[in-house]
């Protein structure tokens, strides 16, 4: 669900794109991150680190976006969150010695450490390629079709690596009882 609840401005930007045009979904997307946010807060008294990040970065080229009217930073912004995310994993693991995919789902699986550090770099990996993928679509092709790719393509390949991940890493998974 959480998954889902995080693609839920995607979906809206998404919606709104078919009905009402680029601006109008770029104002869509920063009024559903702020709801976002808002019912996050209201649930839990706590907004994760994430979605903080998301605001700030869909605030600063969304307004980009609309006040200059111009398409080409709200493209930039899924690029932007991409390579903060590696930048962040990355940087944890480096500079810091945390793994934090490890703090992330420790609780929910027992891994090896070496397994953990594949399990970091991987998704830092993902996120690097994601942003990547995500500049060449929107420099290359229709703004309709870089939409159609920000909400089906990243999902599509969000899911797949998620599952792909987790075939590859079941041998080395030793559940918790609880």
């Amino acid at each position: 669900m959480k998954f889902l609840f995080d693609f839920l401005p995607i979906v809206l930007f998404f919606v709104a794109f078919k009905f009402w045009g680029i601006y109008t979904a770029t104002a869509v997307t920063i009024a559903a991150t702020f709801a976002q946010i808002g019912w996050v807060w209201f649930r839990h008294r706590k907004v994760e680190p994430t979605l903080w990040m998301s605001l700030g970065v869909v605030v600063v080229f969304g307004g980009a976006t609309l006040l200059f009217h111009d398409e080409t930073f709200i493209k930039w912004k899924p690029t932007v969150l991409y390579w903060m995310f590696a930048a962040v994993l990355a940087g944890a693991r480096l500079l810091q010695g945390r793994n934090l995919m490890r703090a992330l789902m420790g609780k929910q699986m027992q891994l090896p450490d070496p397994v953990w550090d594949k399990v970091n770099w991987s998704w830092v990996g993902f996120f690097a390629l994601m942003g990547v993928l995500n500049i060449v679509i929107a420099y290359h092709f229709s703004t309709n079709l870089w939409v159609d790719f920000k909400l089906f393509g990243s999902l599509i390949l969000t899911v797949a690596f998620v599952l792909g991940q987790s075939l590859l890493l079941a041998r080395h998974m030793k559940l918790d009882e609880g």
